[in-house]
């Protein structure tokens, strides 16, 4: 993928009637204003976003975009966001077609050299999510806390890097929407992929190829887990001691 066709969007916004705390205790109205080495954390996102050759167009997604004045670059639009992030994504498949790349403004550590990697790593697919398996997050970023997810063939946790590549990413897209409708209910939300999946991943059975093929007979779609070489890239800031782990991070790098 190396033409300057590709759109991607930044998922900036605040889910419905719920404060972010770290912007609360920021004093901020969103997460992605934070100061990090001396810029909002959405900044570093988009600075990184238009150092990659492939990307054409980039929009940020957000309830309220006057907060985003004089801190926008030159050439970045944004996009009223929906309600979760499922339904964000699904409005831009929408209004931008695809290829689209979906990352999120908690991300200050993104790399143009990994969105390249996970960009030519997905090639092949209809989907692909960008992960980094616990071996590389224990080796670039020892002693950190990450949620990882936990198959029978490996554990990795997400490192906030989706490519809808195809139409056929739509049926993901609206797959994820049911799910994330169930999200405070967990057993609902895996028996939306069917108790086989579910059965398989209580008793640790559940591999990489099985959650594949299930996505595939589900929505027809071809799905592809691109593994990042820099265990950094699963960093998000999701709470305060991930703030400081990256501000710690920036610093030194």
């Amino acid at each position: 993928m190396t033409e300057a066709g590709l759109t991607a969007i930044v998922l900036a916004g605040s889910r419905a009637g719920a404060a972010d705390p770290m912007a609360v205790a920021a004093g901020l109205s969103h997460k992605a204003l934070i100061p990090i080495a001396g810029k909002p954390m959405i900044t570093h996102v988009l600075d990184t976003l238009r150092a990659v050759p492939s990307i054409g167009r980039i929009l940020v997604c957000i309830e309220n975009p006057a907060v985003l004045d004089g801190i926008l670059p030159d050439g970045v639009q944004t996009m009223d966001a929906a309600q979760g992030p499922s339904a964000s994504v699904l409005a831009a498949i929408r209004d931008c077609g695809t290829p689209l790349l979906v990352t999120t403004a908690d991300n200050p550590l993104l790399r143009p050299e990994w969105v390249q990697f996970f960009l030519d790593g997905a090639e092949d697919a209809d989907i692909a999510v960008g992960v980094a398996s616990e071996a590389a997050v224990t080796r670039d970023v020892p002693g950190t806390r990450r949620t990882f997810i936990r198959l029978s063939d490996i554990a990795f946790s997400g490192c906030n890097l989706f490519l809808f590549r195809t139409p056929a990413s739509a049926r993901v897209a609206m797959l994820w929407r049911k799910i994330e409708k169930e999200r405070k209910h967990p057993l609902r939300m895996g028996w939306l992929l069917g108790p086989s999946i579910l059965l398989r991943f209580l008793l640790k059975r559940l591999g990489t190829k099985n959650l594949l093929a299930r996505i595939l007979k589900l929505t027809g779609a071809q799905g592809k887990f691109v593994f990042m070489p820099d265990g950094r890239a699963a960093v998000d800031v999701d709470k305060p001691a991930d703030l400081i782990l990256v501000r710690k991070l920036m610093e030194t790098t």
